[in-house]
């Protein structure tokens, strides 16, 4: 039997506003590769915080074994967190300056102890990455999230631990560096848990955990099993959901059938016994009505317990059912006018891009590809009027919506459905129903979207823009598929493959983007742009 290097014994944590978010975990995490997945918001991120010792449970024991090293999902950082900080050496980088100034403190040389050419050796790191023009002292805010995420990691391998929880840790990144980041955990020789709804990074484990509100639920095997073995317990879940309606339709029948019965044959007794002296027919009269009670103290008991088993299995059904984004109904467009041109535009870059020629037309479908840092964001933003162009011109003749990577479209102090004007057809009823669709329940709508997780900020987001007034007739969407959990990708797809619109993406999901019958694709590969159809 395996070591096991983290242990949950029944596991419970209550929110500060007395909401429990889960309880009663068990589980053992050794040296196979493994998985935590669940729906946003069910607290995937706290329960790995528990495992790696920043939070305690509110009962319950997390047990460890050997040195455990966590990654964040990467936000928004404070102004003052430096690369050298998400490295987590700003220590001992800041312990080197103080010697090489002329300190003979002995706790700065405890703390570089044998670390005497770590400046060399990360510099060395960083050019490895394709990361060398950045500098340890940069605010990690002034990068782009992709190159963030780099360095998170290299911080990981950093901290010679026995166990990595990684919490997202492909979001963000480009092609080559997700292809880095599978190859550093192929060859990782120690225990490994990944909260990720990265398709191609699940495909990779050997055991996967669900989180749900039914408690945590271990699946043997990867991605591919752990899909089908879904779509078999939805499919017996919708099964006996059905054969309790129908038996419930069937026996409720069968009970009024038995109540007509008795009802006759205490009319039939009465007719019968118009003869009989009256403390008989009192007598008869008082059992016929205590029969017909006990009969129907019998079938309410009954029908309760068949309501109960319905209700327990239409929850149990409603925890599996996928994600749905409601799309209004759009009329088909035939036409190709334009939406959107740029004409010798100029990204506002410290790296040189040659000017921007483009035309974005009806039913345009374009994929904005290339590495971390090189623009694509900044080009969405142009796009979207949210920043100025360094030169050139843009004309946009059309409904737009945008979508970026940090949901900065929602106001963080209020609830979502504040925000979302109802009015052009839509009430708030029928907005309540899509939200919850989209796996916003009611709860989720009664705090403010600041306090959502990072996948259901995404979903508030989405909803603004989708539900928030017309339909726009141009999608910028930056790196959606971000935080979003398996089902609400699936469903983003599916709404995206129904949208008529015209979509300008940015992605480096290879597997979201094969989903999107897509038209063309921009490549930025600085300082040239390559437009060219798919």
């Amino acid at each position: 039997m395996t070591t096991p290097y983290l242990t949950l014994d029944n596991v419970s944590y209550v929110l500060p506003d007395g909401r429990t978010l889960f309880s009663n975990l068990s589980a053992q995490l050794d040296i196979r590769r493994s998985a935590l997945v669940g729906r946003n918001g069910v607290g995937k991120s706290i329960l790995a915080q528990l495992m790696a010792g920043l939070r305690q449970p509110s009962s319950g024991q997390c047990l460890r074994q050997g040195r455990i090293h966590y990654l964040a999902q990467q936000r928004n950082f404070p102004p003052d967190v430096t690369l050298a900080q998400l490295l987590g050496v700003e220590d001992r980088l800041a312990a080197l300056k103080r010697i090489a100034a002329g300190s003979i403190e002995t706790d700065d040389f405890e703390i570089v102890g044998s670390d005497w050419d770590l400046p060399q050796w990360l510099q060395q790191q960083l050019e490895l990455l394709e990361l060398g023009h950045l500098s340890l002292d940069m605010p990690a805010q002034t990068v782009s999230g992709g190159e963030v995420m780099q360095v998170a990691l290299l911080g990981a391998t950093l901290a010679e631990a026995d166990c990595l929880i990684l919490d997202e840790p492909s979001n963000h990144l480009d092609a080559q560096a997700r292809r880095r980041l599978a190859q550093q955990l192929a060859d990782w020789q120690g225990a490994l848990l990944l909260i990720s709804h990265d398709r191609q990074l699940l495909a990779m484990v050997e055991r996967i955990y669900e989180l749900s509100p039914a408690g945590l639920k271990s699946y043997g095997g990867n991605y591919q099993h752990y899909h089908q073995q879904k779509q078999d317990q939805l499919e017996q879940a919708n099964d006996k959901l059905q054969h309790l309606q129908q038996q419930r339709r069937k026996e409720n029948r069968a009970m009024q059938q038995q109540q007509e019965r008795q009802q006759k044959r205490q009319a039939k007794a009465g007719r019968d016994d118009h003869n009989q002296a009256k403390i008989l027919l009192g007598g008869r009269k008082q059992n016929s009505e205590k029969t017909l009670g006990k009969i129907q103290k019998q079938q309410q008991q009954r029908k309760e317990q068949l309501d109960g088993d319905i209700a327990n299995a239409s929850s149990h059904l409603g925890q599996q059912l996928p994600v749905h984004v409601h799309l209004d109904a759009q009329a088909a467009n035939g036409s190709r006018r334009q939406l959107l041109t740029m004409e010798e535009l100029v990204l506002p870059m410290a790296a040189p891009l040659q000017p921007l020629n483009l035309t974005l037309r009806a039913g345009q479908r374009l994929a904005v590809m290339g590495s971390n840092g090189a623009g694509k964001s900044t080009l969405l933003k142009v796009m979207a009027g949210e920043m100025a162009s360094s030169a050139g011109e843009m004309k946009q003749c059309c409904r737009l919506g945008y979508l970026d990577q940090q949901a900065s479209q929602l106001n963080p102090n209020q609830p979502l459905l504040a925000q979302l004007p109802t009015g052009q057809g839509k009430t708030q009823g029928q907005l309540r129903t899509w939200l919850a669709q989209l796996g916003l329940d009611a709860q989720k709508l009664a705090i403010p979207t600041g306090q959502l997780s990072g996948g259901e900020r995404i979903k508030a987001a989405l909803a603004l823009l989708l539900y928030g007034g017309e339909l726009p007739e141009l999608l910028l969407l930056d790196e959606p598929s971000n935080h979003l959990d398996l089902s609400s990708l699936q469903a983003l797809e599916a709404m995206l493959g129904q949208y008529q619109g015209a979509l300008v993406v940015v992605s480096h999901d290879q597997t979201f983007l094969d989903r999107l019958q897509l038209t063309d694709t921009l490549l930025l590969n600085p300082p040239v742009w390559q437009l060219a159809p798919c």
